[in-house]
């Protein structure tokens, strides 16, 4: 069963303030997805795109990520 615009409208004047809060931020949340929908990703992307942060070394250790950190602040300030 559907409301009218009519009846709709009077039942929002019913409301309370952060009921009507709440159906305020419905409403533009609903207005958003149909303006803006979110176009589908094509097929196998999104397999491609963690393929690409995948690296074949292993990760730093922290005292390597300060070395490395140390490095490029001499680089940046003493050079």
């Amino acid at each position: 069963m559907s409301m009218s615009w009519q009846e709709l409208r009077k039942e929002a004047y019913d409301l309370s303030v952060s009921d009507k809060l709440a159906l305020v931020e419905a409403i533009i949340r609903s207005l958003q997805n149909e303006l803006r929908p979110r176009p589908p990703l094509p097929e196998g992307l999104v397999n491609e795109m963690i393929g690409l942060a995948k690296i074949d070394a292993p990760s730093p250790i922290d005292a390597e990520v300060e070395g490395m950190l140390e490095e490029r602040l001499e680089e940046k300030y003493l050079k």
